[in-house]
C-alpha cells in the first residue's frame, strides 16, 4: 500500500484527504492537522476509519489501489496531470 491509496481510500470512507508525502525527508509519510475546533468524537471516527482502510489494505490491496469509487472522477493519472498542465476550464463544444 502507498500513503496515496490510503488518502485515496480515505475520500470513499467520507474524508477529505490528508496532505501526503510531507515532509518529504520521510517516505510515505502523511500529514493530518486537525484544527481545535475538531470533537475528540470527531477524531476518533477519522482514526477508526484509517484503522479500517489499513485493515482493508491487508485484506484487498486492489480495494486502495482502485480508490475512490464513490466519486463522480475516479483517480488521476498525476504525472500526466503535470506534464500537461491544464489551469482552466473550457466549456464542451
Amino acid at each position: 500500500m502507498r500513503v496515496t491509496d490510503l488518502c485515496k481510500r480515505l475520500i470513499d470512507l467520507g474524508y477529505h484527504p490528508p496532505t501526503n508525502y510531507f515532509p518529504l525527508i520521510v517516505d510515505e509519510a502523511v500529514m493530518v492537522e486537525p484544527t481545535e475546533t475538531e470533537s475528540r468524537e470527531t477524531l476518533d471516527d477519522f482514526a477508526a476509519a484509517v484503522r479500517q482502510a489499513v485493515a482493508e489494505a491487508a485484506e484487498n490491496p486492489e480495494l486502495l489501489r482502485s480508490a475512490p469509487q464513490t466519486t463522480p472522477v475516479g483517480r488521476l493519472d498525476e504525472g500526466k496531470a503535470g506534464r500537461e498542465l491544464v489551469v482552466r476550464w473550457t466549456p464542451d463544444a
